[in-house]
């Protein structure tokens, strides 16, 4: 029988033969498409379609996505392309071969990119149709079984590809066959030596542990009838992959890993599953802290069991997996059990839910990221398996990755109240918004209408979903605050060539942006105020663009506000505060820092005039400003107290405070103060100098 024959006869049992007689059709397009192409292991090429084929046939997956497996390779490998497909097999079909087709034609800057833009070419598709990353799935199964003929470069990053990115994917679908396949091929490619030593300590276990294994077992299957309780019990060898995590995570040789077996009850129903679950603790002593209910809280992927570990005879632990017969097909084929069992399940359509949950969170986190590879990095982080299952104060449940914290966990309600976090209540009690969630944890978001993120979360966010929105988030605020400050400095530059940005036609503009690559104004605006282009030069060509040249005139110092954000920066050299004369340095990605006139490092030799600039405090600031003060006092009982009580009665925080080491007859302090202006400065320090313990004061800079 010829392996065609073979496909369309498995599909004879669950589709009709118009159907059947398309996905033939689709087959030999292929083959003519492919024809004269081999496989690195010598097969001719439409070998590996069909192969891919015929795993999604076992899924049961419809005609659409067969044909679509069976022309997957034909867009990327010959000269057809989307619209023949779309033609010959319908739109639906080509969709689904473009959303798995790499991104060949495009010129990346290196590996990497290209390899993030693919994923996310194909993710987007998959969110917009399931069946996308399903006939990826069965494509990268078939190349994994067959990853032995390929060079060896390509193989360990084809292997690492599949263990960071698929097998992830796939256990997050809920396909944990699949799953556990993946993983098992990537390691023994990635690391074949580590593979073959575990394989052979495995089997020579195996053999010293069977008659346990099988007292196990029996003992099993004679205690849950005299319960009443009909069950299919089966005991299955542990992945060597899982032993190998075992070890590493928790620093154990393998004679240490006594669990290398595992048992599974299959019951009829959810009580019966708890029933089974008391016979067997009556049986064998339960491991304290070793009991999970995935059945009252599932998994992320719609898993659903209880996980419980025994003490079994000589002491050697025993896993045991209890779930219904649902429960069981839906943990072994996930999402493709929606076209595996056709039925009105609800544990299905939970699963869907959740799954189109997840896929529209890549849409939301895509939206926000700016380029493959950080959209890349956000996706990894959520495919971790590991959860923390915590409550809302509602008493809703919420799944996070492990070591997700409150910040996580706002932006998992909802982006705005991510957004606007100002504190947080776990258990009833105020928390760091740092604070790692745990097991059980009832969490409270404590919000405020103006509050911002702080770039500083990013430091310990866990989730893909928060750490795009605080980026995005933190991105658009600087983009508005250094257009703001960009549209300041451009009128300035005009203004020295006597013109105002209100001369400027569009023409003009239009000319600058075509000649310099920007697509609108507040681009260019943006530019300058990032540094990334100079406002005199901006000015010049846009008056260039009118032909027009002007006597240059001179222009006004730009005015601080010191409310201008994240666009324009005060140095940490020299502590600018209001009432100093200062001056502006442009510097590229930062914007504008501001320097006092007396600072080192404006004192300089300026190699680029351009990029210095004239400005001035505005009359009224609107914010206080930090600078720090040195006082030297008698090494006494309670002067410190004395010291802090006169910065506070003239009306100033103390934002930090340290001492000098060397602590003899006199002691130097360091105060950072949070002052509105040079006035309030020079009243403390008049306050301060009234204390008869204090010798010296003076003001720091830096």
């Amino acid at each position: 029988m010829s392996a065609l024959a073979e496909f369309t006869g498995n599909l004879a049992s669950y589709l009709k033969a118009p159907d059947i007689g398309r996905i033939e059709e689709a087959y030999h397009f292929s083959g003519k498409a492919h024809d004269g192409q081999y496989r690195d292991s010598g097969e001719p090429y439409i070998s590996h379609p069909l192969a891919v084929a015929g795993i999604l046939a076992a899924w049961h997956l419809d005609a659409q996505a067969l044909m679509a497996a069976l022309l997957h390779d034909v867009m990327e490998d010959t000269e057809i392309s989307k619209d023949e497909i779309s033609h010959r097999f319908g739109k639906p079909v080509a969709e689904l071969v473009d959303g798995v087709s790499k991104l060949d034609k495009i010129e990346f800057q290196s590996q990497e990119v290209a390899q993030a833009e693919n994923f996310r070419k194909m993710l987007l598709a998959m969110a917009r149709d399931v069946r996308v990353i399903l006939i990826k799935l069965a494509d990268r199964l078939h190349n994994m079984r067959t990853l032995g003929a390929v060079p060896p470069l390509k193989r360990r990053r084809v292997a690492r590809e599949t263990l960071e990115i698929y097998a992830p994917i796939a256990n997050r679908l809920g396909l944990n066959d699949l799953y556990q396949e993946l993983q098992e091929l990537a390691f023994s490619h990635l690391y074949p030596l580590r593979y073959r030593v575990l394989a052979k300590a495995t089997k020579a276990a195996r053999g010293n542990r069977r008659q346990v294994v099988g007292k196990i077992l029996e003992a099993i299957k004679k205690r849950l009838p005299e319960a009443g309780i009909e069950a299919q019990v089966s005991g299955r060898e542990k992945h060597i992959y899982s032993i190998y995590r075992k070890m590493r995570e928790k620093n154990l040789s393998f004679t240490q890993v006594l669990d290398i077996y595992g048992f599974r009850v299959v019951v009829k129903d959810r009580p019966s599953c708890y029933l089974a679950l008391g016979a067997l603790h009556g049986l064998y002593k339960p491991v304290p802290g070793k009991f999970k209910d995935y059945i009252a809280i599932p998994k992320m992927n719609g898993y659903q069991a209880l996980h419980t570990t025994l003490f079994g005879p000589f002491g050697t632990p025993v896993e045991i997996q209890i779930r219904t017969r649902d429960m069981h097909r839906v943990a072994e084929a996930g999402v493709a059990s929606h076209w595996l069992y056709k039925t009105s399940d609800a544990n299905l359509s939970e699963l869907q839910h959740k799954t189109h949950g997840w896929l529209q969170s890549l849409l939301d986190i895509q939206s926000e990221s700016g380029d493959a590879a950080e959209f890349l990095e956000h996706i990894k982080v959520d495919l971790f398996p590991d959860e923390v299952y915590v409550f809302t104060p509602k008493g809703k449940i919420m799944a996070l990755p492990r070591g997700a914290t409150a910040v996580d966990f706002a932006y998992a309600v909802h982006t705005q109240v991510g957004n606007r976090c100002v504190a947080t209540r776990i258990n009833y009690e105020l928390v760091p918004l740092r604070t790692e969630l745990k097991n059980g944890d009832r969490v409270e978001v404590v919000t405020a209408p103006h509050a911002n993120p702080n770039p500083a979360w990013l430091n310990f966010v866990k989730t893909g979903k928060a750490r795009s929105h605080i980026r995005h988030f933190l991105k658009t605020m600087h983009y508005e605050e250094s257009t703001e400050l960009g549209e300041k400095l451009l009128n300035q530059a005009l203004r020295a060539l006597n013109k105002d940005l209100t001369d400027i036609g569009a023409e003009q503009w239009e000319k600058l942006l075509r000649d310099g690559g920007a697509r609108s104004r507040q681009e260019v605006f943006a530019d300058i105020g990032l540094g990334k282009r100079l406002a005199a030069v901006v000015a010049r060509k846009l008056l260039a663009a009118s032909e027009q040249t002007q006597p240059e005139g001179k222009s006004g110092p730009i005015v601080i506000r010191g409310t201008e954000g994240m666009a324009v920066q005060f140095a940490k050299c020299c502590r600018p505060i209001p009432g100093d004369a200062i001056i502006g340095s442009i510097k590229k990605g930062q914007g504008m820092v501001v320097h006092t006139h007396d600072c080192p490092t404006a004192a300089r030799p300026r190699t680029d005039p351009d990029k210095w600039l004239d400005v001035e405090w505005a009359p009224e600031v609107g914010r206080l400003f930090d600078v720090s003060i040195r006082v030297t006092v008698v090494n006494q009982r309670g002067v410190l107290a004395k010291v802090a009580a006169a910065i506070a009665d003239h009306g100033s925080n103390i934002d930090n405070v340290s001492m000098d080491e060397d602590r003899s007859a006199d002691t130097g302090m360091q105060f950072t103060l949070q002052v509105s202006d040079r006035l309030h400065l020079a009243r403390i320090m008049r306050g301060l100098r009234h204390i008869p313990e204090v010798i010296r004061i003076a003001r720091m800079r830096g």
